[in-house]
């Protein structure tokens, strides 16, 4: 059978002269499945046309997006929704039922930025955004090809990931970071729960992965299963 769903990673390249090398790379995703056109996280704020400039280098006229999934509510993944929702009000949005209070503007997002990142939140806002459909684990994606929810706690209440067993994908949000070329688990000061963020890692490892794409650090693909294996040993054992 011909796979027609595909999961395209989608870089964005943002200009901070605080941080090493003065960049910082975030990794959204793209799932095409037939007619359906998905992306997971929406970047910083005001990054709408970074975001519609990187989709049509892929191939992909931004308004022919017709959902957006959030692995949770940290600023850095839902900065750009509301501009989207503005542009593009069809849209339906997706996320985890105990972050969506914190999305939607409820209740104050659980992280706030670094001195470094103000500039970057200028006019931001949580009032203007809406979830049209609540998450769950094990929720099965119909729209992304049959993706497989998992709530990966502990980063943030409702973070998730989201699996693709055709490709063995992982879409692993924060729950794990590339650095250096190594994969490594969530970063600590940035993960209220950290035990709790490891537990989850544990749970990944009841799928088969080939391939993960973390937010902060791109696509890994060597022995996935077994480098998670050895990051949670890491952390119970020390």
């Amino acid at each position: 059978m011909i796979n027609k769903t595909a999961i395209i990673p989608l870089n964005l390249t943002l200009l901070v002269p605080e941080f090493p090398g003065g960049k910082w790379d975030l990794t959204l995703t793209l799932i095409s499945s037939g007619k359906e056109l998905i992306l997971v996280d929406t970047g910083m704020p005001n990054v709408y046309s970074d975001i519609k400039i990187q989709m049509k280098n892929l191939g992909f006229p931004i308004e022919k997006l017709t959902g957006i999934v959030l692995t949770h509510q940290d600023i850095n993944h839902i900065g750009s929704l509301s501009d989207l929702l503005e542009k593009i009000p069809s849209i339906k949005v997706y996320a985890h039922k105990e972050d969506k209070d914190y999305i939607t503007g409820k209740h104050t997002l659980i992280k706030g930025l670094p001195a470094m990142l103000h500039s970057f939140a200028e006019g931001f806002s949580t009032m203007e955004n809406r979830i049209d459909c609540l998450l769950e684990d094990g929720t099965k994606l119909k729209n992304a090809g049959g993706m497989i929810v998992i709530h990966t706690p502990g980063h943030t209440p409702g973070h998730i990931s989201l699996y693709y067993p055709q490709t063995k994908t992982l879409i692993a949000g924060d729950a794990m970071v590339i650095r250096g070329g190594k994969l490594m688990g969530p970063n600590e000061m940035n993960t209220p729960n950290i035990r709790m963020a490891y537990h989850s890692l544990i749970k990944l490892t009841n799928f088969d992965i080939q391939k993960v794409i973390c937010y902060h650090g791109g696509v890994y693909e060597q022995d996935v299963n077994k480098q998670i294996i050895k990051i949670t040993k890491t952390y119970f054992t020390d």
